[in-house]
């Protein structure tokens, strides 16, 4: 349950069309970082221009999505997007983290910040969980994932990976957070340190074909961990990654490996809510991604993602103006729904 097999699957074609017109390695790249210290280039310099939103991908009325703001959401993005690239124990990271945590508490969430050391091929990297609370009236838990960290590749600023799932739970956690009813399952917002792979790449095709299983998912590995420690792990009834749903017309498929009640659960509610051509009925996987620590611990956990229909996965090229305000919108609804009905789930 890796991202190799799959990245090897859809690298042929990528790099084919790369070749073709032009989008390889050797394209030219602006703003450019020394490699391994990406994170340490000026945010305001890093920044992409900002994109125009087409009318096709403008966010449908919050009113339309339960409360839920696509547009607040894309805005979000863009603000992480801005810091440029930010791989683990950066100072660009370090400032993402500060904006994250500033945002939260903002909203009036409770916020937990989780520091710890990982060893990789990099050396000890300090990397930071962050988490949003928001209480419920019983023990039980629902844990929504993204992971905020960047790929170490030049020029990389990863708005789709993961900007597009950071932004939405941001939008989410201001959401829930100002909830005034208590639900009966607490909810954790977390925002994961250390998914992609700790190694300085060097082209977009070795992003896009390498994935060390050690190397990687240090934030959820860790998340997992913690929660088996103290006790709290058997209190999770569902965990639901978001990772890469903000592209221009995403369609996601079933993740395979992911539970296959809690996947149901999402994709009727997406059939419910009238998406169908979004969350659609077509399996894809397994994939391996930072639900895996949860799934090997054996909680119900599904990702949400679209990794293979979205050609710009690992590329400089994953910028804002791939993004579609709609497409967050309309995955931001389906989850907070689901999350809605996983409260009526466990009462």
């Amino acid at each position: 349950m890796t991202r190799f097999p799959k990245a090897l699957r859809i690298a042929a074609p990528l790099l084919a069309a790369m070749f073709f017109i032009g989008c390889s390695h050797d394209t030219p790249r602006l703003n450019a970082a020394p490699t391994g210290s990406a994170g340490a280039a000026d945010p305001a310099k890093a920044a992409p221009p900002q994109a125009i939103v087409s009318p096709a991908d403008q966010a449908p009325p919050a009113s339309q999505t339960g409360g839920f703001d696509g547009a607040r959401a894309y805005d979000f993005t863009g603000k992480l997007v801005g810091f440029g690239p930010h791989p683990p124990d950066t100072d660009s990271i370090r400032r993402t983290q500060a904006y994250i945590v500033s945002q939260l508490k903002g909203f009036g969430c409770a916020v937990d910040t989780d520091d710890f050391k990982a060893s990789s091929p990099m050396g000890s990297l300090a990397m930071e969980n962050i988490i949003a609370k928001i209480p419920g009236t019983g023990q039980g838990i629902i844990v929504l994932l993204t992971h905020y960290d960047t790929l170490r590749l030049d020029n990389f600023v990863g708005a789709d990976d993961a900007g597009s799932s950071s932004g939405l739970m941001l939008e989410m956690a201001r959401l829930l957070c100002a909830e005034k009813k208590q639900q009966p399952n607490t909810v954790w917002i977390t925002f994961l340190d250390g998914e992609e792979d700790q190694q300085n790449f060097e082209t977009e095709q070795q992003a896009q074909t390498t994935w060390n299983d050690d190397d990687t998912l240090f934030g959820s590995r860790e998340l997992a961990a913690r929660l088996a420690v103290s006790g709290n792990l058997k209190r999770v009834h569902a965990v639901i990654l978001a990772d890469m749903i903000g592209q221009k017309n995403v369609q996601l498929p079933r993740d395979t490996g992911s539970t296959k009640w809690l996947t149901e659960l999402v994709w009727n509610t997406a059939d419910r809510l009238g998406y169908q051509n979004t969350f659609v009925a077509r399996d894809y996987g397994p994939i391996g991604d930072d639900h895996s620590p949860f799934i090997k611990r054996g909680v119900p956990a599904v990702d949400i993602i679209d990794l293979d229909g979205y050609q710009y996965w690992h590329t400089i090229q994953d910028t804002m103006d791939k993004l579609s305000p709609r497409s967050m919108a309309i995955v931001g609804y389906v989850i907070l729904e689901s999350v809605r009905e996983l409260q009526k789930r466990f009462p």
